[in-house]
């Protein structure tokens, strides 16, 4: 949610965001519109009353004749402070309808344009160079069915196209990814939750995702619950309706869930393997701190997320999003890309967001503000005003893509990176299986 003093007094401002983002720059506009409405309507809605309360007065000293009249007058002034006040509460309703419906106010910097304009901030590490290495790379579904690791035709079988089962060791490298992000979260102050997957929708709509319209999400409607798409949702969420204290520092935390889309839209696109699934999981990490914060705690929340990456040993580049494809919610986002081998291509592993005060406006999660003294010494309360939210993601599903490719050796098996052999009980290999019998 948009702050309405904020855009009263920078209309400008969020036109150009709303141009940057190819979005309607007229809802602007017929947010002020909406604006002016409300406050006329809430003019008229107190003159009214006061009017009403004076003439109480008025009716309460009158005597006869006159005081029938007055009642007359009184029912009929009533009726229009009720009308007065049912408009007020319609304009509001209107406003805040169209303010929701507004997307965050871009950062200055951030790219305009769609998902074609984005820029390059750097390039990590060189694909690796098979034909030096003297073999043709296999796919990451190859690989993982060489493996016994992945198995699409029985995910096929018990739930639809785009699922899967992880079997063996590459369920276990999974796992391994997870607890890698774990350790590193921990090591660098966050709190790790196991996160709901099911939310109402008003922690849905509160993230910024549009509940009504968005055909990513699955609904269960018989409860009016959502699976998320991601646990930024239910993080989001946590502290709902609350006060922060940041006198420790802001507060993060480490999501782990199963995530889940339908990837309405994406008919024919990556249909090969688990690189666009409807189900997958998640180390996410999530940030509330003072909006003064937002974009230093950004920058090193990308670069835990390429801490990760190196530890992965995967060559990388990093991407400012455009503004078109940013999403409601965030101000900016930077995604990591890494290198997979067979498609020939950079493909995001990771993303991370800075949402400013967009989701605390809307889920209502504030900070306390200090008390200060000003020039004439007098105390002055702090008062409240809206956190800021940041999320990025340490590790998915998807990561195993770029490992098993970037890492497969001739015969197919895998070399094991370095920093994930403990948690893979020092293995060093995930080795071809023997084929078994069905």
């Amino acid at each position: 949610m948009i702050d309405i003093n904020h855009l009263r007094e920078n209309p400008d401002l969020f036109r150009a965001s709303q141009r940057a983002r190819q979005s309607d720059v007229g809802l602007v506009d017929r947010i002020l519109d909406a604006d002016a409405s409300r406050r006329q309507s809430i003019s008229d809605f107190e003159s009214l009353r006061a009017e009403q309360k004076a003439f109480g007065k008025r009716v309460a000293q009158a005597q006869g004749e006159e005081k029938q009249a007055l009642l007359a007058e009184v029912k009929d002034l009533s009726n229009r402070v009720k009308a007065a006040s049912e408009a007020s509460d319609a304009a509001q309703a209107t406003q805040d309808e169209l303010l929701a419906a507004l997307e965050n106010l871009v950062i200055d910097g951030v790219p305009t344009g769609g998902e074609e304009d984005y820029v390059v901030l750097k390039t990590v590490g060189e694909p690796r160079d098979f034909a030096a290495d003297g073999f043709e790379p296999r796919d990451h579904l190859e690989i993982g069915e060489l493996l016994d690791g992945i198995d699409m035709a029985r995910g096929a079988k018990v739930s639809g196209a785009r699922f899967y089962f992880l079997k063996g060791a590459v369920a276990r490298l999974e796992q391994a990814l997870l607890w890698m992000a774990l350790d590193h979260a921990t090591a660098n102050g966050f709190t790790m939750l196991t996160t709901p997957t099911l939310v109402r929708p008003e922690t849905m709509a509160g993230t910024g995702f549009n509940v009504k319209h968005d055909d990513e999400i699955y609904r269960l409607e018989r409860d009016e619950l959502y699976l998320v798409g991601t646990s930024e949702v239910a993080l989001a969420g946590y502290h709902a309706d609350e006060i922060l204290d940041f006198a420790d520092g802001p507060r993060k935390y480490l999501g782990w869930s199963t995530c889940y889309r339908r990837e309405a839209g994406s008919a024919g696109k990556d249909t090969r393997g688990i690189i666009r699934v409807h189900q997958f999981n998640k180390a996410e990490m999530f940030v509330y701190c003072p909006v003064e914060q937002a974009e230093e705690m950004h920058e090193r929340m990308l670069a835990w997320e390429e801490e990760m990456l190196a530890k992965c040993e995967l060559s990388y580049r990093v991407i400012d999003t455009a503004a078109g494809d940013l999403g409601s919610s965030a101000a900016r986002k930077f995604d990591c890309e890494a290198w997979v081998p067979t498609q020939d291509a950079y493909r995001e592993l990771t993303s991370t967001s800075n949402c400013t005060t967009y989701q605390a406006r809307r889920l209502n999660i504030r900070e306390r503000r200090p008390d200060t003294v000003d020039a004439q010494g007098k105390a002055k309360k702090g008062g409240t005003r809206a956190v800021a939210t940041l999320n990025g993601t340490l590790g998915t599903t998807r990561w195993l893509v770029a490992i098993l490719e970037t890492h497969q050796q001739p015969d197919g098996s895998v070399r094991i990176p370095e920093a994930l052999r403990p948690y893979m009980g020092g293995l060093e290999v995930l080795p071809v299986v023997a084929p078994r019998s069905k």
